[in-house]
């Protein structure tokens, strides 16, 4: 709280009793002033009968309307208002889904109270300091919010969060990560969800062509530039022009090159091959590496003044051996994707293909998990997938996993991440089965079997 100000005035809404009161105590002890609301049209009456609140936190699911719709209409009547979206259903396109509507963060309980004031503090005096908001992130968006990544891991409804961020402004982004992570569905969300969607989209693999060819595909030519050019084109750029452009694998661009694309940054403007006059467009870069372009940078071998001017915003996807409690939800949503596409039933795993998915590295990232799924599903004659159908590296490379003691940064098994999770959750709870249980999605009898498997005492 900053010396001298009035104490700031909080609304939290939330249709756990216990949860809202728990946390209004901590935030009164804090110094604000907390109004408390059970549900959304309760928030709506409170927000119309006091003065503005400096900042609401709410739970997303709740009996009536949800905490989407509370945004939705706070931001009618104040668009500076922070909004805190604090939820035990914390998944990636509910995180972007969320940041898009206008709130300010997506909070997955349960939450570090620490980090939570932290927050709250933060960006209340950020708010203080800023001028009024001319514009809203969301507003005008052409297209409705679906789902890009699937997942509910912190690292990826981090990603998700920074594309709902970053897609309604103009700047560079620069994408990273291993191959198969999902650069190019991150790259066309960016520009699904900016002002340019009704614009092309147009991608480009940059280690795909020769340095010659990538130059003329890029920038266009003229007619009889080199032997070969029978007619003038326009290139890439002037295609993608009041739209995006999507240079994939940046980091094997020539130097040549390199200068060229600093060139289109700095002044939006492309010379064609052969052509005596630049052309000015107006397009929105955005580029992808699964190299260290740092590292490239201090070698010698990319430019430092190009970098910069790609890393505007950056997005780091992480490999899937590092999100590995995202892997049943990918399972599912590939499985059943794949079923329609092949015109089959629903799929299952068999507990011991399940195994073999999660003891497996994944060095292709998702792109392999999705081949080895559709292989699998056309492989199953019956509507089970087996071991048998997994392909050999798969259950060689799972053995191999499985041999050695497990490290401390080896990835936990995804019986062990359920169980740390529901005992966290728990003990965040205070031991209250009853409100756990509601948190994490399931009936207390459910969480009554879980812990009684895990050797707990029944309560």
């Amino acid at each position: 709280m900053t010396p001298g100000l009035e104490p700031a005035r909080l609304l939290l809404v939330d249709d756990d009793e216990e949860a809202c009161r728990l946390l209004a105590e901590v935030l009164e002890r804090e110094g604000y002033g907390v109004t408390r609301a059970r549900s959304v049209e309760a928030a709506l009456r409170a927000l119309s009968s006091n003065p503005p609140f400096d900042a609401i936190l709410t739970d997303l699911r709740m009996p009536g309307a949800s905490g989407l719709d509370l945004i939705r209409a706070v931001r009618k009547g104040d668009r500076r208002a922070l909004v805190f979206v604090l939820t035990a259903f914390g998944d990636a396109a509910t995180a972007g889904e969320a940041i898009r509507a206008g709130a300010y963060d997506f909070i997955s309980k349960p939450y570090d109270l620490a980090a939570l004031r932290a927050a709250i503090a933060q960006a209340l005096e950020r708010r203080r300091l800023s001028p009024p908001a001319a514009g809203l992130p969301g507003d005008g968006f052409p297209l409705p919010w679906k789902p890009v990544l699937v997942g509910h891991s912190p690292a990826i409804i981090e990603v998700m969060k920074t594309v709902a961020r970053v897609a309604p402004s103009q700047a560079t982004v620069l994408i990273t990560g291993e191959t198969g992570t999902g650069k190019e569905l991150i790259a066309r969300a960016i520009h699904n969800y900016s002002d340019r969607a009704a614009q092309r989209f147009v991608a480009v693999n940059c280690s795909a062509l020769a340095e010659g060819v990538l130059e003329s595909e890029l920038f266009g030519h003229v007619k009889g530039a080199f032997t070969g050019a029978g007619a003038t084109r326009p290139g890439l750029f002037r295609e993608a022009d009041h739209g995006t452009i999507f240079l994939d694998e940046i980091g094997d661009v020539s130097p040549g090159l390199q200068s060229r694309l600093l060139r289109v940054l700095q002044e939006r403007e492309i010379t064609p091959v052969g052509a005596d006059a630049p052309v000015s467009v107006d397009v929105r870069v955005l580029a992808a590496t699964h190299q260290d372009l740092e590292a490239l940078v201090k070698a010698g071998r990319f430019r430092g003044d190009l970098f910069y001017r790609l890393n505007v915003v950056s997005v780091e996807l992480p490999p899937l051996r590092d999100r590995l409690q995202d892997l049943p939800l990918l399972v599912h949503h590939f499985l059943r994707d794949f079923a329609a596409q092949h015109g089959r039933h629903p799929v299952a795993l068999d507990p011991e293909a399940e195994s073999l998915l999660l003891g497996y590295a994944w060095p292709g990232n998702v792109r392999e998990l999705q081949n080895v799924l559709e292989r699998a599903l056309v492989l199953a004659a019956q509507d089970v997938i087996g071991p048998e159908h997994l392909p050999a590296d798969v259950r060689e490379g799972s053995a191999r996993a499985a041999r050695p003691a497990q490290s401390d940064t080896s990835p936990l098994p995804l019986a062990e991440l359920e169980r740390r999770h529901v005992l966290g959750v728990l003990q965040a709870s205070g031991g209250n089965r009853e409100r756990a249980a509601k948190l994490l999605g399931i009936s207390r009898r459910t969480l009554t079997r879980m812990l009684q498997r895990w050797g707990k005492s029944p309560g």
